[in-house]
């Protein structure tokens, strides 16, 4: 007889039924009634079960229509790739990336003048509360929400850059609009973290219960001095990140995503 307290027996049966095939994703679980007939147990213990299982971002639930599971269509991305004013762009990386994998990309802006916080400006090597301006985005992939992206640059770069406090998207994409007026990003510093999202990037990301966000923080650089620092917060569920470094001729085509 298991140990396992009820309701992480019913977890398990679930959980097991879901990786096995039985319920593929997008597909609604049977009813707390159905599964408490089905495992001879209480609807209070079946739905401790299947808030595991929601905690753990397998299932979904809403409110009347029951639990269903989650679709996990994942988008990868090439970080190494993503701002390579070698690789030929159509627009911006994430653009090009959404579109070269045939999705369709969507996105809103919104560009703010604002003190540095404590952090962003260690990053830019301002004053804290000096001028920066912020160039914030909101991305979608097939319409799904999948990331927002938050870019600050120092305010002395807008004297040379004016475009950058402007509303609106720029059509060629920051790094290389920066490039074509003689501020080159030759190198960045990558951070990756994660945890839990905040309620307001739950709300933008449209994340629920016990699914983390993915933080990835870039600190761009010119010949003598950081020129922005960006942080994307991307639906842990939903994304996946590489890179590539070194010679990679050892592999095989069926490994080129």
């Amino acid at each position: 007889m298991s140990k396992q307290p009820k309701y992480r027996q019913v977890a398990d049966a679930i959980r097991r039924e879901i990786e096995g095939g039985a319920y593929p994703p997008g597909t609604a679980l049977p009813s707390e009634s159905q599964l408490s007939a089905r495992f001879d147990m209480s609807r209070n213990t079946v739905r401790d079960g299947l808030k595991v299982l929601v905690g753990e971002g397998l299932i979904t639930s809403s409110q009347g229509l029951g639990y269903e599971v989650r679709s996990h269509e994942i988008f990868e991305l090439n970080a190494s790739r993503f701002e390579n004013l070698n690789f030929p762009q159509n627009g911006d990386a994430y653009s090009t990336d959404v579109t070269n994998a045939g999705r369709q990309p969507h996105q809103t802006f919104r560009v703010e003048m604002l003190p540095a916080s404590e952090d962003v400006a260690a990053r830019l090597k301002v004053e804290p509360g000096s001028k920066a301006v912020l160039r914030f985005c909101h991305r979608f992939v097939d319409d799904v929400p999948w990331s927002t992206q938050a870019t600050y640059y120092p305010g002395w770069l807008i004297e040379e850059a004016p475009r950058l406090a402007e509303p609106g998207d720029i059509e060629e994409g920051t790094t290389r609009y920066l490039a074509d007026h003689g501020v080159e990003q030759i190198g960045y510093f990558d951070e990756i973290a994660t945890r839990m999202p905040s309620p307001e990037e739950a709300r933008l990301l449209e994340v629920s219960a016990g699914v983390p966000v993915l933080l990835w923080t870039r600190t761009g650089y010119s010949m003598d001095r950081p020129i922005r620092c960006t942080v994307t917060t991307f639906r842990g569920d939903l994304n996946r990140m590489n890179y590539e470094i070194g010679d990679l001729a050892g592999r095989s085509e069926s490994e080129v995503q």
